[in-house]
């Protein structure tokens, strides 16, 4: 029985199959699929969304703001400074944390407002 969202034939478009090829293997596919990885886990998703609305938080606020252990919260942020999405700085005993630059805030702000708008067409 054929499905609606599969193609009842075999065939494909040469010239667009090798553009896209082309672009695709120009692309660090792997480094970007760490990235999503990364944000793959609902703490870690939760903290950085925290670090999206607030610029900077020390690690103990965002165990607060998760609801997690200081251990945990800083596994996670080590985690997320380590795939290049964090950076820290240490100010006497205290670490704090910030997203690593503008695009990281965006990619975490467009998938909340992506994921609200999916909720909405049900």
């Amino acid at each position: 029985m054929a499905k609606e969202d599969v193609c009842e034939v075999t065939c494909f478009d040469e010239e667009k199959v090798t553009k896209v090829k082309n672009e695709l293997s120009m692309q660090n596919t792997m480094e970007v699929s760490k990235l999503f990885k990364a944000l793959a886990d609902d703490t870690r998703v939760k903290i950085a969304y925290s670090l999206s609305v607030e610029e900077e938080l020390c690690v103990c606020d965002v165990a607060n703001i998760v609801g997690c252990t200081v251990a945990t919260a800083s596994h996670h942020l080590r985690l997320l400074r380590n795939l290049g999405l964090a950076t820290y700085r240490k100010e006497g005993k205290l670490v704090y944390y910030s997203l690593d630059d503008e695009h990281v805030k965006q990619l975490v702000n467009i998938a909340f407002t992506h994921q609200k708008e999916v909720a909405l067409r049900g």
